[in-house]
């Protein structure tokens, strides 16, 4: 199918995805994939987070990982963000939403016994898209891993700590199917890896899963993001000299997913004054 230009894909030896094709699948009105692969996002429920801290992300994964011997899905890439995940997954016995609806509902039920609390936490249905074609596996394989550093949360893709890019390239396979996009790379192990740690440093140009809807930063992330920029006074912005303030607030205004109303609840500065700035 072709999507997305590839120009930026290193030369491939086969095409992969074709040969996953032609199974029977459940019917349902989400539009399906005919290899079984899926980029999904889910998201918090007003976009709020649902990690609260570093226990939490460990629980996901091994949710992830319980229903991975359960449901027989493979992961090939992930990324957790402080209000929402990005995954790239293949379907195999069950269905991708019953997978999907698995891994909620068993994290949800944890996260609220933890916490005290009661209702939803993800925002409805998950968003997927269909991937079908190799060139645009590895262009949302990149996409999910250059996360962190889209959002200004690491200079490196290598620095963050909650994405399976440390997999690929540390060897420990826990929860992700390394092979399938290095062997799209090189049958050679070792120039798949040199090919996939600079594929993954090239720039994406691609429009992907939420890419109309984007999803906003969180308030925590925000600020992990200022503290990489060296702002750690965000509590006396009210009280600098204008020149220094407005500095500040546009730095803060250009990093991607952030909004007026959210940097004003975070600095405690009027809407008019940062949109001024």
């Amino acid at each position: 199918m072709g999507q997305g230009d590839g120009s930026l894909v290193p030369e491939m030896n086969s095409i992969k995805l074709i040969s996953l094709r032609g199974r029977s699948m459940a019917r349902t009105a989400r539009k399906r994939s005919q290899s079984g692969i899926y980029h999904v996002m889910l998201r918090g429920i007003n976009k709020q987070a649902i990690f609260s801290d570093d226990e939490d992300r460990v629980k996901l994964l091994e949710t992830l990982k319980i229903y991975k011997e359960v449901s027989k899905y493979q992961i090939f890439a992930y990324c957790l963000m402080d209000n929402h995940v990005h995954l790239l997954i293949k379907e195999n016995e069950e269905p991708i939403g019953s997978s999907i609806r698995r891994i909620n509902d068993s994290y949800v039920y944890w996260f609220n016994v933890k916490y005290k609390r009661i209702g939803y936490l993800f925002q409805g249905r998950f968003k997927s898209e269909i991937v079908e074609d190799d060139k645009y596996f590895l262009s949302v394989l990149r996409y999910i891993h250059q996360n962190p550093t889209s959002a200004g949360l690491a200079e490196q893709i290598g620095e963050y700590q909650w994405s399976s890019y440390l997999e690929y390239v540390g060897g420990q396979h826990i929860l992700t199917d390394t092979d399938f996009a290095l062997e799209m790379l090189s049958d050679n192990r070792s120039n798949a890896m040199e090919q996939f740690k600079e594929f993954m440093s090239q720039p994406n140009d691609n429009e992907y899963l939420g890419y109309e809807e984007k999803t906003r930063l969180s308030d925590s992330e925000v600020r992990k993001c200022l503290l990489r920029k060296g702002i750690t006074n965000i509590s006396e912005l009210p009280q600098m000299a204008k020149s220094q303030r407005d500095e500040i607030i546009r730095v803060i205004k250009q990093i991607d997913g952030v909004s007026i109303r959210q940097i004003s609840r975070i600095t405690g500065l009027s809407k008019s004054l940062i949109d001024r700035a």
